[in-house]
């Protein structure tokens, strides 16, 4: 399992990472690989805004499809259109190219409440 040293974790297995005023985010290689391969992606509207722990898109996979929680609350500035016709780019970069939102945080304190790398490690070994 990859981890970015640079991100943020929570536990339903989003990643945030900190980029200038905005967060960019998405799932961790831990929940990539328990998907499998990505078929599909549901993305937000830009401007749409949602607090910590809401839904804002789904991964689908051959295997199952799944919610995907906004790791902070937030309003949506960018969403990685290229998803749409290349959903496999989360299984093959889920930390730079797989990116799936970038947002401008509404409670930026939120960020210090996710787990960093090594705790999010230690988080995945407790689950097993």
């Amino acid at each position: 399992m990859k981890l970015d040293p640079k991100a943020r974790y929570a536990e339903n297995h989003e990643w945030a990472r900190q980029e200038g005023a905005d967060i960019v985010c998405g799932i961790s290689d831990h929940a990539q690989e328990s998907l499998s391969d990505i078929v599909y992606v549901e993305l937000p509207e830009v401007g749409d805004a949602f607090d910590k722990g809401d839904s804002f898109g789904v991964v689908e996979s051959v295997k199952a499809a799944s919610d995907v929680y906004m790791p902070v609350s937030g309003e949506i500035t960018a969403v990685n259109e290229e998803l749409e016709d290349a959903p496999e780019t989360v299984n093959e970069d889920p930390y730079g190219k797989g990116w799936i939102i970038r947002l401008r945080p509404s409670a930026p304190a939120e960020f210090d409440d996710l787990m960093d790398a090594e705790a999010y490690k230690l988080f995945i070994a407790e689950q097993e």
